[in-house]
């Protein structure tokens, strides 16, 4: 048996030391880089907005899915992206984990539909791909929960037939920095352009439901939403924000005297603006300063309308004279005590003038304000309005006649003037708003369809048969 020296054996130990506190260090290094790609992960999300749009409303379990998004073809439920091995990406590969984000078909081969806004997606650097895989696969908690099935109406209800759209109308190429331009200009376009998605709502679409790339960011609709022009052009976009404005925002959806966010905007502000870095927040104003103005039919801009009313006070405690004082009475009850009677609004609610909502040529943002409310949190504090519509009390909710009534009393008084609102335009936006061509064809798309085939079938008959008495014999 051997046997060691005291000087022998300290040397031993000495080394079996060196070589643990090595192994520590090595296991610390390789765990850092692993630490800083799922936090860069984290933070990509957010940006991307993942949350908002794949988390139930009302207590749903986060990324598990779930979430309805109203379109003009029919209501899409968002899927569960925990790393569940049952319902979720648990299974997922990066690759299909890219190929999903980016193009938009699931593991399975399953096409999404484009209100997961895979075509802005698609410009997403590898390394973003890979860190914001490792979040998800390392820190998102898995929820074996199906997310509700979304059915769209035939021919919509055909999945396959977006390998198609997507032949048309996705690119598959990645964010190219411009050299042209300065690094913090790059890096609000990669922000609005890929991650933001901000063209998926502020773009118009076209006979297909594509974005018109033509008139990027001039605006665009959102279900029963609409989204304004985001150009530089001073009359119809935000080129006569300042940039502190456009920072205000950006970070908290309230601008007073300019605008507020609410429906799918609070949610942006909510669950990823918010969270953005001043830098970030700084390149995205810098890159919105510099796109292409495109104008409108605006004459002057949205929020330089309105002034102070005094006509709810003068009127207040006497009887209606005319039906159109229908709008008075349903403001002077419903508004006036949050707004102020003259419009000018407080602390926590905007004014009624000098305001994007009453200032438009289009009225759905304050039908739909009216009819869903508003309700965002920042910085842990919740800005809330009611909604008089279908999801009010029994005693708060509002008809048609009396959301339009009140909406043309509200412009009349405080905003734009030339813009009138009946019972028709609100039943549209409280039936999710404005249908696109595609939503309009469908019920006939299916009839089309078998004529066009049954003639094809006819052509083909009649070609064969030409063909057979060719070649008989005589």
């Amino acid at each position: 048996m051997f046997r060691y020296s005291s000087t022998a054996r300290s040397v031993v130990i000495g080394l079996f030391a060196a070589c643990s506190l090595v192994g520590t260090v090595c296991a610390q290094d390789a765990s850092r880089p692993q630490a800083e790609l799922i936090a860069r992960g984290r933070y990509l999300a957010m940006a991307a907005d993942c949350a908002a749009c794949h988390t139930a409303p009302e207590g749903g379990q986060p990324y598990a899915g779930g979430y309805g998004i109203q379109s003009p073809l029919g209501t899409i439920f968002s899927t569960n992206i925990t790393p569940s091995k049952v319902n979720g990406i648990g299974e997922y590969t990066e690759a299909d984990f890219a190929r999903a984000v980016r193009a938009g078909v699931a593991k399975d081969g399953t096409h999404l539909y484009p209100a997961m806004p895979f075509t802005a997606y698609a410009k997403l650097s590898d390394t973003d791909i890979s860190a914001l895989y490792a979040f998800f696969k390392n820190e998102v908690k898995p929820v074996d929960q199906a997310s509700r099935k979304t059915e769209l109406p035939f021919p919509f209800s055909i999945r396959a037939s977006m390998a198609v759209w997507n032949m048309l109308f996705l690119s598959n190429e990645r964010f190219q920095p411009d050299a042209a331009r300065s690094a913090d200009w790059n890096r609000g376009a990669y922000l609005a352009e890929a991650l933001e998605h901000c063209s998926t709502c502020h773009t118009p679409r076209n006979l297909f439901m594509a974005e018109d790339t033509r008139s990027a960011l001039s605006g665009g609709t959102v279900g029963p939403w609409s989204a304004p022009n985001i150009t530089s052009d001073k009359t119809s976009g935000i080129g006569g924000w300042s940039d502190a404005e456009l920072l205000q925002y950006l970070r908290t959806g309230h601008v007073a005297g300019k605008a507020q966010a609410a429906g799918p905007m609070a949610e942006d502000v909510e669950h990823s603006l918010q969270h953005l870095t001043d830098a970030d927040l700084r390149a995205l104003v810098t890159y919105l300063r510099g796109t292409k103005p495109v104008a409108s039919s605006d004459k002057q801009p949205r929020y330089s309308f309105g002034k102070p009313s005094a006509s709810e006070a003068s009127l207040r405690g006497l009887p209606g004279q005319a039906p159109a004082e229908n709008g008075f009475h349903v403001f002077s009850g419903a508004c006036a005590n949050c707004h102020q009677a003259d419009g000018s609004g407080n602390a926590h609610y905007p004014s009624l003038f000098n305001n994007t909502a009453t200032g438009a040529d289009n009225p759905d943002n304050l039908i739909s304000t009216i009819l869903f409310g508003l309700n965002r949190t920042v910085d842990g504090v919740p800005v809330f309005m009611p909604a008089f519509g279908p999801d009010a009390s029994f005693t708060d909710r509002l008809s048609d006649k009396d959301v339009a009534d009140v909406s043309n009393y509200v412009l009349s008084q405080f905003g734009n003037a030339a813009v009138k609102v009946g019972p028709e335009d609100v039943a549209r936006v409280r039936e999710g708003g404005r249908k696109p061509f595609l939503a309009l064809a469908a019920p006939y798309i299916a009839p089309i369809a078998v004529v066009v085939a049954v003639i094809l079938l006819v052509f083909i008959g009649l070609v064969v048969a030409r063909g057979r008495r060719r070649v008989a014999p005589a």
